[in-house]
């Protein structure tokens, strides 16, 4: 059974950072790309940043780029996204993803592509 968790949401200030894991189980994780979506109240689900089997290539959305860093250890079966400068827009749920495919495709940032979901952790960014 493939479960993927998310941790490290809360409330943070404006300009704060946070850092949101993704724990993975069930799957050879270093076979996986994967990816971080978000969903703001009253929003679709977005793309915010993806990364290849290996960490070899990371993607970003253009509004996160610079900020946000993904990163991943496949020794631990976890992803990561560190966020800095931190905006009251960033405010969402945050989901990662599990992709099929560990090389990097446009479909990365499509979430009909994605096999596995996390159920996602609260990220509020008060102004």
């Amino acid at each position: 059974q493939v479960q993927l968790v998310e941790s490290g949401g809360g409330l943070v200030q404006a300009g704060g950072s946070l850092r949101l894991s993704c724990a993975a189980s069930g799957l050879s994780f270093n076979i996986y790309s994967m990816a971080w979506f978000r969903q703001a109240p009253g929003k679709e689900r977005e793309f915010v940043a993806s990364i290849t089997w290996n960490g070899g290539r990371t993607d970003y959305a253009d509004s996160v780029k610079g900020r946000f860093t993904i990163s991943r250890d496949n020794s631990k079966n976890t992803v990561y996204l560190q966020m800095n400068s931190l905006k009251p827009e960033d405010t969402a749920v945050y989901y990662c993803a599990a992709h099929r495919n560990p090389y990097y495709s446009i479909s990365l940032s499509n979430l009909n592509n994605m096999a596995y979901w996390g159920k996602g952790t609260l990220v509020t960014v008060s102004s």
